[in-house]
């Protein structure tokens, strides 16, 4: 991780797509952009288990537990063009539950990093069912993709939903469908 390396690169890259790099407002944009890419992508710096933090505690519930509107923000690993959107995340409780920022935290953990909307839905769930071991759980993403809203296809309105269902929520309908109606 070579900050010099780095801005270099981007140096180079603004050359070639035909600017002056001595332009006063050129000027320290490698710079900017090298700690922008980096803030970016810092979920591939970043450990799970310290995100959580300890934070899984023993509780007496079974009811669904729903975290909703989580932002997000992340770049397309196809473009490096940012994608953002909300993340919601539901789970029925297996003993276990996990305190309500942490939600958030791992969203950022998967969504920090080059990445697609499929993957980034499926990395969420499927650490949250290790760490938790819940009867069931639930993540919906729901974002908006600068790739295709300002190059190729150029569609403003157009949105995608990706979900990741385990357990009871994929097992069953009902409780698919309540945790459906309530985001």
């Amino acid at each position: 991780m070579d900050k010099n390396k780095l801005e270099d690169l981007i140096s180079n890259m603004i050359v070639e797509l035909g600017e002056d790099i001595n332009r006063e407002g050129i000027l320290k944009t490698p710079e900017r952009v090298e700690k922008s890419m980096r803030f970016l992508t810092n979920g591939y710096h970043k450990d799970f288990d310290s995100i959580i933090n300890n934070a899984v505690f023993k509780a007496e519930c079974s009811e669904m537990v729903i975290v909703k509107d989580i932002e997000f923000y992340s770049l397309c690993e196809h473009h490096m063009l940012p994608f953002f959107g909300k993340a919601h995340i539901a789970y029925i409780p297996n003993d276990k539950i996990l305190g309500l920022s942490k939600f958030a935290r791992v969203s950022d953990f998967f969504a920090r990093r080059l990445q697609v909307q499929e993957r980034l839905t499926r990395q969420i769930a499927d650490s949250l069912m290790e760490l938790l071991e819940p009867k069931g759980l639930a993540v919906i993403t729901d974002a908006q993709h600068l790739c295709m809203m300002m190059r190729g296809v150029e569609k403003q309105g157009s949105s995608t939903r990706v979900q990741a269902m385990r357990g009871v929520f994929k097992d069953n309908a009902s409780t698919r469908a309540e945790f459906l109606a309530s985001i």
